[in-house]
This record gives C-alpha cells, sequence and structure tokens, in this order.
C-alpha cells in the first residue's frame, strides 16, 4: 500500500488547568491518502476543529498536543519548531476556515494577497505570480478573474469570497488541504458549488482533504471515508456509504435518525436525548453511555477502543466485543 498523505497516530491534545489537564482530543488517529477526502463529523465541542488545529500547529495557548504523532507525506511534523511548522503551513498544507473574512486582509487587493503568498512559498517573479493567481481563481470558478484581480474582500460575495480562500489555500500546490467548516456559512445553491469545487480539485490534483463539519449531509455528498467524532475521540470510521447506510455505534445511529428521510414520511425523528459532557465532567468508561439506549455494565467502567465492525469499518462500542455480549445483557 502506498505510504498515505497524512498519519495521525493517537493524538492527544489538552488544556493545563489549576485543576489539572483537560483533555479535549484522546487518542485520535486516522490516515488520509492521495486523492482521497475524509470527513470528521461531530456535534459542537467534539474536538473535530481541535484535531485539525493540532495538524497544521495552530493551537491557541494554553491548548497543547500532549501525546501522539503526526507525519505528512512520511516526515513527522508536530515535533517542528514554530519556524519549520510556518515553512510547511501554505507550502505543503493548505487550509480553508469558515469565515473567508477572517483569513483575507480587508486593506489589500485580492490579487496582492494571492501573489504575496505564492511568492513566498515558490521562486516565482511578480509577473509569473500574477499570472498563476489569475489561472487558480479561474480554476476556484471566480468569474472575470483577472478584473476582479484587483478587488477588495469586501466587493466580493461570501461564495466568491470562500473561492479565493480556497484558491489561496491552493497557492503552493499542497499535498492536504484541511477544509474547516467551509460551506457553513454559506447558502444551500453556494454549498453545492463550493463541494463540487472540492471534490474535482481533490481527484484532478491528488490532494489529500480533510473536510471538517458537523453536517452529516456535506459528508455524504463529499467525503470517500468518514470519522465520527464524540467528546475527543473517533466511535466510528469507515467508507461513507457504509456508515451512513448501514451505521454501527448507537451515537452514529443517532446522528442518522435525527436526518428527516426523503424517501417515507416518519412520525417521529430520532432524537439523543442528554448531551455532550463537559471537559471537567467526562465519565469513565465510554464516553456516551450515559446517553446510549443500549449501554450495560462494560460501557460504565471500561473505555473501548475501535473494534472491526465490517471489513473496512471500526467502531469504539463494546457491542462488537468478542465473545459478543448477550441481547438481554445489551437491552435490545
Amino acid at each position: 500500500m502506498p505510504e498515505p498523505v497524512l498519519s495521525v497516530r493517537h493524538l492527544k491534545v489538552g488544556f493545563p488547568t489549576r485543576r489539572g489537564t483537560l483533555t479535549a482530543v484522546d487518542g485520535v488517529s486516522f490516515d488520509i491518502a492521495a486523492g482521497e477526502v475524509l470527513g470528521v463529523v461531530g456535534e459542537s465541542g467534539a474536538g473535530k476543529s481541535l484535531t485539525g488545529a493540532a495538524i497544521i500547529g495552530l493551537i491557541e495557548p494554553p491548548g497543547r498536543i500532549l501525546g501522539g504523532e503526526i507525519y505528512l507525506g512520511g516526515q513527522r511534523i508536530d515535533t517542528l519548531t514554530a519556524e519549520a511548522m510556518r515553512k510547511v503551513r501554505g507550502r505543503r498544507i493548505g487550509t480553508v476556515f469558515q469565515d473567508p473574512l477572517t483569513s483575507l486582509n480587508p486593506l489589500y487587493p485580492i490579487g496582492d494577497q494571492i501573489v504575496e503568498t505564492i511568492r513566498t512559498h515558490t521562486p516565482l517573479s511578480r509577473a509569473a505570480a500574477r499570472k498563476r493567481a489569475v489561472a487558480l481563481l479561474r480554476e476556484t470558478g471566480v468569474q472575470g478573474a483577472e478584473e476582479r484581480l484587483d478587488g477588495y474582500p469586501h466587493e466580493f460575495s461570501g461564495g466568491m469570497r470562500q473561492r479565493v480562500v480556497l484558491a489561496l489555500a491552493l497557492c503552493a500546490e499542497p499535498e492536504l488541504l484541511i477544509a474547516d467548516e467551509p460551506t457553513t456559512a454559506l447558502d444551500v445553491s453556494i454549498q453545492a458549488q463550493i463541494i463540487a469545487l472540492l471534490k474535482r480539485l481533490a481527484k484532478e490534483r491528488g490532494t489529500a482533504v480533510l473536510i471538517i463539519t458537523h453536517d452529516m449531509g456535506v459528508i455524504a455528498e463529499m467525503a470517500d471515508r468518514v470519522s465520527v467524532m464524540y467528546s475527543g475521540r473517533i466511535v466510528e470510521i469507515g467508507p461513507v456509504r457504509e456508515v451512513v447506510l448501514s451505521p454501527r455505534h448507537p451515537y452514529t445511529r443517532g446522528l442518522m435518525g435525527s436526518i428527516p428521510p426523503l424517501a417515507a414520511r416518519v412520525p417521529r425523528l430520532t432524537q439523543i436525548p442528554g448531551a455532550m459532557p463537559r471537559l471537567d465532567a467526562i465519565p469513565a468508561g465510554c464516553a456516551f453511555h450515559p446517553r446510549c439506549p443500549q449501554a450495560f455494565d462494560r460501557c460504565r467502567v471500561e473505555r473501548p477502543e475501535r473494534l472491526a465492525v465490517a471489513p473496512s469499518c471500526e467502531a469504539a462500542c463494546w457491542l462488537y466485543a468478542v465473545p459478543r455480549v448477550a441481547p438481554a445483557e445489551v437491552g435490545a
């Protein structure tokens, strides 16, 4: 098997406090291959964005990586100095954030910002960099790219600004693109265009894409595989079709059951009782057990690791332990 573009191994991220360290990302592991789109989905506070921030080295203090390893193209990057990591960001890792206005300087034309980024990471002259900026804007679907190069961010719509940010992220032809909620602030028709654009760029350029979102519809449309996070851990991971059509973990089943089906009317959608625990109140055992309708004694005292539930799917749930638990114990 070819080496993955991104490999995350047992990543732990925490925040030191006077009462001890709060662990927000706990033992997360996954790989992304070239040209593959991996979606990370879960409720707010699950640790999705923090995982992305750890990969690009932008965790806000006092947060820090407590353990684990991150490899980009076989090179370990979580131990790099701040200066070395600054060279990796933009050159080898491109990033698209939720609000494009936070990524664009309102005082400079977007052309100047793209040209500056290109020249920072490549040896191109200013004239060559400007030509490349026009080509990138065209590739990302900005109409009249050459004329709009001298426009300011406030002169672009939300969807167009997101395309400009995507062009910025692709300036140096990165190996990995991390998109953190890239469609949340956009209307539905623009969302569909951005999703199609990201999928096309991944396939045509061979870029590995990590898309972080709370929207299962975006994941189903865009991702090749999906990783479901809950309380800082991956509870299920596998091909998107498998996870969407046959969710194994009770939390994933709850997420899918809360989405209205198009094919038939249902009297009531699935509701997951309770809320995700605070970082200082994560229960022992499986963090989901207080909300799980199938929890049993083992779930309350022992934390499950990811178990194989299908040839290409894993779920962190004791329901799939061997020997299997009797249905009477499960409460099914």
